[in-house]
């Protein structure tokens, strides 16, 4: 089973503002970012609801953080989190952002190690249980 550390973090949700081009937006294309999640940022952008503020948590974040979270958007998210690459996704590459995200909920940096396949034998009371998704 190939693990995503990402389930188990959505620190960046909860950290960076979620801004994007507007049309991104299912207002402007059938399978884009609900528009009701979102709000105006500028005449060219839109931001995720909730990534606004001093403390920013995207409304689209199911979860908590550090154990066990879910994108409820996650098939239609926005190009700035599908462009978001955690550290060590691709086994080599480590990212100041995600870094420093995860620190912030006072997570450690990810390491080439948390994307290694879980064996088999791996002990089933060690995965935390996902949420369940939240109907957009």
């Amino acid at each position: 089973m190939d693990p995503n550390p990402c389930l188990t973090c959505g620190a960046c949700c909860a950290f960076f503002r979620a801004s994007f081009y507007w049309a991104e937006g299912n207002d402007a294309k059938p399978d884009g970012v609900p528009v009701e999640l979102t709000e105006k940022l500028t005449p060219f952008l839109r931001v995720m609801k909730g990534t606004k503020s001093a403390t920013p948590r995207c409304i689209a974040l199911h979860g908590n953080i550090g154990e066990a979270v879910l994108c409820t958007i996650h098939t239609v998210r926005s190009s700035v989190c599908r462009d978001f690459a955690p550290s060590y996704e691709d086994g080599v590459t480590p990212n100041e952002r995600c870094d420093k995200a995860r620190a912030r909920w006072g997570l450690p940096a990810l390491t080439p190690e948390d994307w290694k396949p879980i064996t088999p034998d791996a002990d089933p009371e060690d995965t935390p249980p996902m949420p369940e998704p939240i109907p957009a």
